[in-house]
């Protein structure tokens, strides 16, 4: 599982656009998100240079959280 820090995540339609972007990626992939707090969890067979490439190609630059 990784976390990542996505400060420009904030409504249904962010999450709806990283939810497709990693899921095209990876089928299976299982994300959990907190809007609140700019956070999404991933569960997947990506690597975490790889999910946060998909993310930023979707126009969310992000952060790994510790």
């Amino acid at each position: 599982m990784s976390k990542f820090n996505v400060p420009d995540m904030s409504c249904g339609h962010c999450k709806a656009a990283i939810e497709k972007a990693v899921g095209a990626a990876d089928g299976d992939a299982v994300l959990s998100f907190d809007l609140e707090a700019r956070t999404v969890e991933v569960t997947s067979r990506l690597g975490d240079a790889e999910l946060t490439k998909i993310l930023e190609k979707e126009g969310y630059p992000n952060t790994i959280a510790a």
